[in-house]
């Protein structure tokens, strides 16, 4: 041990005057003491801690590594920690649960490949799927109300209105903007609403009325690939619906193993007000909808 202390005095040159307790944290933590500043007579351990988190600042190396790694750090910003805030409070005062179905895509896209240039050259707008899966959502919250609903004291507040809220990328993260009497609104008008939207979330240019209230919200991980999750209810709403992404995938259609576009459709709900069944008969209606979208044009 002796002979080791030597050769590493020797490797680092001159003996830098430090308390026991910051050689301690510098050999922890990989830092030089002859590059750590003080203002004392010797180097402390919270000199050391100083200089160990600044950005950059080399971190402990791993033995199956070569050179330093770093580390660095960034204050959240106020949208960030809303946000955490938020989905903590929620996942301590609500009884979220989540339900799963999926839903055969090949109708739904059919009826896209068809009608898509038609509908460009008419609404200037592109026909995607977020459209047909807001439709089926209204319908389904008017056959299922309380998953329109919030909780007030001991109170349901039932919604007679459909303000749906489109979760969309934003740098600082996801940002829910409302599409306001969705139930009003055209296929074509749901499409310039929520193309608006991104290019406000990408430019940072949403406003405050764009983001309150809601009174159920649509997210969709399937534009970042994600096969299935379990989305986090947006308070004071009982339900989310989350889409994800769609894979051909080896069905049973009249006792035929066939390849189909499935998606994985997820429901978290608050199951102080919203029981099993509703939750599952709910994703059932959406399922039966999407798979026969010409209801919903006729609806």
């Amino acid at each position: 041990r002796g002979a080791e202390v030597v050769e590493v005095s020797k490797s680092r040159g001159p003996e830098v005057p430090a308390t026991p307790s910051a050689r301690r944290e510098a050999r922890e933590k990989d830092v030089p003491l002859a590059s750590v500043k003080t203002d004392g007579p010797r180097v402390t351990r919270d000199d050391v801690r100083k200089d160990s988190a600044k950005p950059g600042t080399p971190g402990p190396r791993d033995p199956g590594t070569s050179g330093p790694r770093k580390e660095s750090r960034e204050r959240m910003s106020r949208r960030r920690a809303t946000i955490a805030k938020r989905l903590v409070e929620v996942q301590a005062t609500a009884a979220m649960l989540t339900t799963f179905n999926e839903v055969d895509m090949s109708a739904v896209m059919a009826l896209r490949e068809r009608q898509k240039q038609a509908f460009k050259d008419r609404h200037g707008v592109g026909l995607g799927f977020s459209s047909f899966f807001v439709k089926a959502t209204i319908a389904a919250l008017r056959e299922f109300p309380r998953l329109n609903a919030e909780i007030s004291g001991d109170e349901m507040v039932l919604k007679h209105y459909f303000d749906i809220g489109i979760a969309v990328g934003a740098a600082e993260g996801l940002v829910v903007p409302v599409l306001r009497d969705a139930d009003q609104m055209s296929f074509a008008g749901i499409e310039h609403q929520i193309r608006d939207f991104a290019t406000k979330a990408k430019d940072n240019t949403l406003a405050l009325d764009d983001l309150r209230g809601g009174t159920f919200t649509i997210t969709n991980g399937g534009v970042f690939g994600s096969l299935m999750s379990t989305p986090i209810l947006n308070p004071p709403q009982v339900g989310i619906l989350g889409l994800h992404a769609i894979k051909e995938r080896p069905v049973g259609v009249d006792g035929q193993v066939v390849l189909r576009p499935m998606m994985y459709t997820a429901l978290t709900y608050d199951h102080r007000i919203v029981d099993g069944s509703e939750a599952v008969r709910f994703l059932v209606k959406i399922k039966e909808l999407i798979e026969d979208p010409g209801v919903l044009l006729i609806a």
